[in-house]
């Protein structure tokens, strides 16, 4: 048995000590967008300092604490709290809960962020979903040796996020009139936010939106077959030309305000899948 595989059995021993179900659904919650989980039956929660080989989020509006219950008799597994690259962990631990997810049935993931919106178009508030995304974190989760019982050495990327599922998605939306852009969505290493120059650039690279996180799942989700629904909510407004600056509490503040429609979505998917 592999390294990975033997960590995996470690986490889920501590799991299903407390639960033998499967967990068709998977949620990540990103930074201020944990008010899900107040629509979650929850059945128990296990601090992710009690798993095994789980990194804990050293970000402050993260919570840390593996969420399981059911959303409208659908079983689902939600991380409270998700881990970023800038905190300092390697690709293959922020992605390891995904791998865990995989052993718990997951089939679908549904990933939230809150990001910098680039687009001219786009407002602050605003709800996009994701359609493609572009990497420039630097590195990946799928570095190193393949675990082939995992997934392909080379996974296929043409569709990183589900097709069916966005169009499930914008099908809530319009009925609830929630207005939602679609887009793609650029990971950087952060902490630190962007430059002007470096808006400039992301933009002219094709991306709507900035962020720090949801790649690195994204990506290893793929890898194990899982489809993937991805929400950001503009958290501010990144316009090289009337650049303002901006601190994290006004960020979270703007997240929050968003949260209701982007969880309103987030539920009605889950019934419908």
């Amino acid at each position: 048995m592999s390294d990975l595989k033997q960590k995996i059995e470690e986490t889920l021993k501590v799991i299903r000590a407390n639960s033998k179900e499967e967990y068709p659904i998977g949620i990540i919650l990103g930074t201020g967008l944990g008010g899900l989980v107040k629509e979650i039956q929850v059945t128990h929660q296990i601090d992710y300092g009690d798993l095994p080989h789980f990194p804990i989020s050293t970000v402050e509006s993260h919570h840390g604490k593996l969420i399981f219950g059911k959303i409208a008799d659908k079983r689902v597994v939600a991380m409270q709290g998700r881990f970023h690259y800038y905190e300092g962990y390697s690709m293959q631990q922020i992605t390891y809960p995904v791998r865990v997810m995989k052993f718990l049935g997951v089939e679908t993931l549904l990933v939230s962020n809150a990001c910098g919106g680039m687009n001219p178009t786009y407002r602050k508030g605003d709800i996009m979903l994701m359609t493609d995304h572009i990497n420039l974190l630097g590195d990946n989760p799928l570095i190193g040796p393949n675990e082939d019982e995992l997934g392909p050495r080379f996974p296929d990327m043409s569709e990183p996020y589900n097709l069916e599922l966005i169009k499930l998605a914008e099908k809530v939306a319009a009925e609830n009139n929630i207005k939602v852009q679609k887009g793609v969505y650029v990971a950087v290493p952060g902490p630190n936010l962007e430059t002007r120059a470096e808006y400039k650039f992301l933009r002219e690279t094709g991306a709507d939106v900035v962020g720090m996180s949801t790649i690195p799942e994204n990506i290893v989700a793929n890898h194990m077959g899982i489809k993937v629904l991805g929400i950001s909510i503009v958290t501010d407004e990144c316009f090289p030309e009337t650049l303002k600056p901006v601190d994290v509490k006004e960020i979270i503040e703007t997240a929050m305000m968003a949260e209701p429609k982007m969880t309103l979505i987030m539920k009605e998917v889950i019934k419908r899948i």
